[in-house]
């Protein structure tokens, strides 16, 4: 889950995937299409967070999917404020604090590179894995 912060207006979108970059300095990058209430916002601001969901948090990624209408988005939704300000999924896996290193065009999507700032260990469950056109849980 991909969650920003900008001036108050927040958003979250599941992302398909986290891309390690660089051990030193540690650095990440996602994907987002130009097409995205998000691109604009992740283009305005300085971060963003990535919460990492549990097996059991597919309605949570299904929710922020879907394009939830802004007085809906957070409904329902369960959330920590981040030491950067985008707000943390409750329940994760773990969380990771980024601020924004650069962005490189990559068709119709951005590659949004962040160096990952707090990297904070959640619960313990197996993780939600998006697989073929389902949501999967993974036992280790």
């Amino acid at each position: 889950m991909l969650t920003v912060d900008t001036g108050g207006e927040r958003l979250g979108l599941t992302v398909s995937g986290v891309i390690g970059l660089s051990l030193e300095p540690p650095l990440i990058a996602v994907s987002v299409s130009h097409q995205a209430a998000m691109h604009e916002l992740l283009r305005a601001c300085r971060g963003f967070a990535l919460s990492l969901l549990a097996g059991d948090q597919e309605a949570i990624a299904q929710h922020f999917a879907r394009g939830v209408p802004p007085f809906a988005h957070w409904h329902g939704i369960a959330t920590r404020e981040g030491a950067e300000g985008a707000p943390l999924i409750d329940a994760a896996l773990g969380w990771l604090e980024c601020r924004t290193e650069a962005e490189h065009p990559a068709g119709d999507h951005t590659l949004f590179v962040g160096e990952v700032l707090a990297a904070t260990p959640g619960r313990s469950a197996p993780p939600l894995v998006h697989l073929g056109q389902t949501y999967t849980s993974v036992r280790g």
